[in-house]
């Protein structure tokens, strides 16, 4: 692979209606099976990955692995409005 693709469509995962500055997470799935993640602080700071570990973090998420990071985060409450990119569908079909 060599640099990222400028063409890129990036999916935001920020509450549903909320436009401000974040910082969130965007995801973007580009060619050759390659998924790119970037925080909207530093948008010029991309991690990229390939799309069976995307798939694989993904399913993690949902199966509840991950849950112990947040165990310390009981204030938290109602996290149902956040956008689940869990089931995002490749734009491209892929």
């Amino acid at each position: 692979m060599t640099g990222i693709p400028a063409d890129l469509t990036w999916l935001r995962a920020a509450p549903e209606g909320d436009e401000g500055p974040g910082p969130w997470i965007e995801v973007a799935f580009g060619p050759d099976e390659f998924v790119y993640l970037r925080e909207t602080g530093d948008p010029t700071n991309i991690v990229t990955t390939t799309r069976v570990k995307w798939d694989a973090f993904t399913q993690g998420v949902q199966a509840g692995e991950f849950d112990h990071f947040v165990e310390d985060f009981a204030d938290v409450t109602d996290v149902t409005d956040v956008t689940d990119l869990t089931g995002v569908e490749d734009p491209e079909g892929r």
